[in-house]
């Protein structure tokens, strides 16, 4: 299974094409969308291209192809114009491949937008999980040690259209256990192995 993980578009239509044709690329079988898919926010400048009607457009035909989890831009007027569901504040995956704990064939994954669940406030999660979020629009591959002492592991794709921190627009691909960032030409930049150590 190929899966390919953006976040933040925040209404560009400019990077929601070049978003779009990376999935083409990538020959991926699903688009996961960490949430911000339309309106930039009061704490954003309009990116580059802003036009949430044409992302709509852009993303409705792709509807068989998404899932989505809901972000802090993203309302209920918001769903009106999307032909997909994008109102759950999360869900879990269970990707194949191995987990850092033990004698596992699969990873669990807590995939949200970042604003609720984070690594301070954490959602209930195993050794080994994933919290996968958007949010911070900073691409993230960090293992922390919760309150319980238990250690996870931190993922985020950055931002398909506000990236911060200097990091490049990006998305990222899971596939065969092993997640790899890459900015919108496709050039990887950071890769990490569900089963490694570190």
């Amino acid at each position: 299974m190929k899966l390919m993980i953006a976040s933040d578009i925040h209404g560009s239509a400019f990077y929601c094409e070049q978003m779009l044709a990376a999935y083409r690329r990538e020959e991926a079988g699903r688009l996961l969308l960490l949430g911000d898919i339309l309106y930039h926010g009061p704490r954003n400048d309009l990116p580059e291209g802003y036009a949430p009607k044409a992302v709509a457009a852009l993303l409705n035909p792709m509807r068989e192809h998404l899932l989505c989890v809901r972000g802090n831009c993203d309302t209920e007027v918001d769903q009106m114009v999307l032909d997909f569901p994008v109102m759950a504040d999360y869900c879990f995956l269970e990707l194949p491949g191995g987990r850092e704990t033990e004698g596992a064939d699969s990873v669990c994954v807590f995939a949200t937008h970042g604003h609720v669940w984070h690594p301070k406030h954490l959602p209930p999660l195993k050794d080994g999980d994933i919290l996968l979020t958007g949010h911070t629009h900073i691409p993230a591959c960090e293992e922390f040690r919760g309150a319980d002492g238990r250690m996870r592991r931190y993922l985020n794709p950055g931002s398909v259209s506000i990236p911060k921190e200097d990091s490049p627009h990006s998305y990222m691909i899971y596939e065969d256990g092993i997640f790899r960032w890459k900015n919108m030409k496709g050039e990887e930049y950071m890769t990490w192995k569900t089963d490694s150590r570190s």
